[in-house]
């Protein structure tokens, strides 16, 4: 790597910006799930500083008891305060830690980068609401002589968000968004919203679409009838109604995953989809409710699947760092031209000899979002 991280040194030049790194990850056997998705994380500039800031802050409490999220914040802390511009980190002790604490992760097969993101995404909000529920307690303990007002008091909120008031963790600030499921009975007109919360929007997608036509497919009004129909409360009976799902409230960083595995019945198995889905640099995000029309989006990471099918293949990353693209593959770190990052959309013929495709996708809101 000093060969590779010394062109890149070079290619970057007087433009390498000030205080950023670039490290590769050292590859673990079939490890690349989890580098392809870390990198693209480590560039998620408001999750890295979030994560760093917390974890300076709350020292004493890492040093008392080792995570994942405790891994994650070193491995950044690590590749943040390297004295050299480049070269490679192995994140040893982040993969011991997740293959002790998640089966999964522990065979040598090929893994889903997707899993993984979404795994690590809801282990590090877990462990934050549970120490925000202890502080809780704790202030609660010492600010109350009642024990009757603790047991009484707000039930602990699910992770979910079932209730009404559940712990909003700085994770959750950066990419939880809201979606609205209206469904209208075509009998009494009466519209039911339902609201959900989601960290990452998984979409089916189309040969020779776009991520927004995609998104445009997931609002697509849906009629339920026959054996499908909705129980209308008002009407109090089963009707025939239309449902649709829109974006109540965009999240600050929209992470897209294109649903690339499809299970095939007649195969008996998944297969991978190589369709060609246009994802472009700057996203308008048009299936949102007001005030949050049209809210503007920019890309600055891809995950990338490279190979034929679901069980086998490679992951790499595309990460947009200081208007400059950088290609991540385990170990190797380099530069980029912006117009590359069109070769990963996908084959429009099914057979091609392009086997890598974008596979999840990070957006960062150019509006405010709150």
């Amino acid at each position: 790597m000093g060969a590779a991280g010394s062109k890149l040194e070079k290619a970057l030049g007087d433009q390498f910006p000030e205080g950023e790194r670039y490290f590769g990850f050292e590859n673990f056997g079939n490890t690349c799930y989890c580098n392809s998705v870390l990198q693209a994380l480590y560039f998620c500039v408001p999750f890295r500083e979030q994560l760093l800031e917390y974890y300076t802050s709350n020292k004493s409490v890492a040093d008392a008891e080792e995570n994942l999220m405790t891994c994650l914040a070193d491995l950044f802390l690590q590749i943040s305060s390297q004295k050299k511009k480049t070269g490679v980190i192995a994140p040893k002790r982040f993969v011991q830690r997740l293959k002790k604490q998640n089966e999964l992760f522990r065979s040598y097969m090929h893994q889903d980068a997707h899993e993984f993101l979404n795994y690590l995404l809801n282990e590090v909000v877990d462990i934050l609401e549970k120490e925000a529920k202890a502080t809780k307690t704790e202030h609660e303990t010492s600010s109350s002589s009642s024990p009757e007002k603790i047991a009484n008091g707000p039930k602990a909120p699910l992770a979910n968000g079932v209730h009404k008031e559940p712990i909003v963790t700085w994770v959750h600030n950066i990419f939880q968004g809201i979606l609205t499921n209206e469904t209208r009975c075509l009998r009494c007109e009466t519209v039911t919203a339902r609201d959900e919360t989601f960290l990452d929007l998984s979409l089916d997608i189309e040969q020779n679409s776009s991520i927004t036509s995609c998104l445009k497919n997931f609002s697509s009004t849906e009629t339920l009838h026959a054996e499908d129909k909705f129980f209308c409360d008002k009407c109090c009976s089963l009707q025939e109604a239309q449902k649709r799902m829109k974006i109540k409230k965009p999240p600050h960083i929209l992470v897209i995953h294109l649903k690339r595995f499809k299970y095939i019945e007649q195969l008996g198995r998944y297969k991978k989809l190589s369709y060609r889905v246009v994802f472009p640099l700057e996203l308008k995000l048009s299936n949102t409710v007001e005030p949050y029309a049209d809210i503007e989006y920019s890309l600055f990471a891809v995950v990338v699947h490279v190979g034929s099918g679901p069980n086998h293949g490679h992951y790499v990353s595309l990460v947009k760092s200081h208007n400059h693209w950088l290609f991540f593959d385990d170990e190797n770190v380099e530069m980029i031209e912006e117009s590359a990052v069109q070769t990963f959309f996908g084959s429009s013929q099914e057979y091609s000899s392009n086997t890598d495709h974008g596979y999840i996708l990070f957006y960062e809101s150019l509006g405010p979002t709150k």
